[in-house]
């Protein structure tokens, strides 16, 4: 078994390593492991991370997976919480000035939801490529969450 050096490069994203090509216990390679830990984010990162128990950078992916999947999902609770609970609070105002400020919030947490959303799909598309290049690339909060799951 030959040894790769580990370089630690930072980026704005979060920090990544190089990892050397292991065995996996599901006896795909670890960049592909990795990177279909990504795909159905919670499920294939779960399937993963119970089905791999010898190669660390294969369960690093999944609980990355995990935790994103739950934070991308928490988010959204909190985004649609938000959207639909504050036109309540200002109904006052739909009588007083027609819904505009009612409109205005709609409008803020449509697009702001949709910017959201799209940041999240390409990061989760990043992690998915770098996974798949054989590098461990971690998110500066989620990334934390993952390693103590390890």
């Amino acid at each position: 078994m030959s040894t790769d050096n580990i370089t630690n490069v930072d980026e704005s994203i979060g920090t990544e390593e190089r990892m050397e090509a292991d065995e996996t216990s599901t006896g795909l390679d670890p960049n592909v492991a990795g990177a279909l830990s990504y795909v159905l984010g919670i499920i294939t990162g779960l399937v993963f991370f119970v089905l791999e128990d010898e190669n660390e950078f294969v369960r690093f992916h999944a609980a990355q997976s995990i935790v994103f999947s739950v934070a991308v999902f928490a988010v959204s609770i909190v985004f649609s919480l938000l959207g639909a609970l504050l036109p309540i609070l200002f109904i006052g105002d739909a009588f007083a000035t027609g819904g505009l400020l009612t409109g205005l919030l709609g409008l803020v947490f449509g697009l702001g939801s949709l910017v959201v959303t799209l940041a999240f799909f390409v990061a989760w598309v990043y992690l998915m490529f770098r996974a798949f290049q054989g590098k461990r690339t971690k998110l500066p909060v989620v990334g934390s969450f993952a390693e103590r799951l390890v």
